[in-house]
């Protein structure tokens, strides 16, 4: 699909650490099998987390809500700190789309190599391009 959000590592590493901050606040020893099915459950929800801000929250509730386990209350914790780890989730999302698109071009050979060493020579020297120098 084209709307479809690839590589969400900033709100999959969101998800995992607020439902471990939460099991800590109220003192929740996870065993092993509860582990396992959170991460199971984790796979499947965090492919639903769409591209927009704030639907890590909005996963998050529902992963909670599924697992039954650690109390839905924990969220208001969370909802006020939500908007600035947003940003943070967006940062890590764009970064790793980044990596992923520019390994999958050199494994397709689609760099060109004087392209990339003329932007890279020149960086921080104020210097603009345009698509038609690419």
């Amino acid at each position: 699909p084209t709307g479809y959000s690839f590589n969400l590592d900033g709100t999959t590493i969101y998800l995992s650490m607020s439902i471990i901050f939460l099991a800590q606040v109220f003192h929740i020893d996870l065993s092993t099998g509860q582990q396992l099915t959170i991460i199971g459950i984790l796979l499947i929800t965090s492919k639903g987390a769409a591209g927009v801000t704030g639907s890590g929250f909005i996963v998050l509730a529902s992963t909670l809500s599924a697992l039954k386990v650690i109390p839905m209350e924990g969220l208001a914790l969370l909802i006020g700190v939500d908007r600035f780890m947003s940003e943070g989730r967006a940062l890590v999302n764009f970064i790793g789309n980044t990596v992923a698109t520019v390994v999958i071009a050199k494994s397709e050979k689609m760099v060109d190599e004087a392209v990339y060493k003329r932007v890279v020579e020149n960086r921080g020297k104020n210097n603009s391009y345009s698509i038609n120098d690419i």
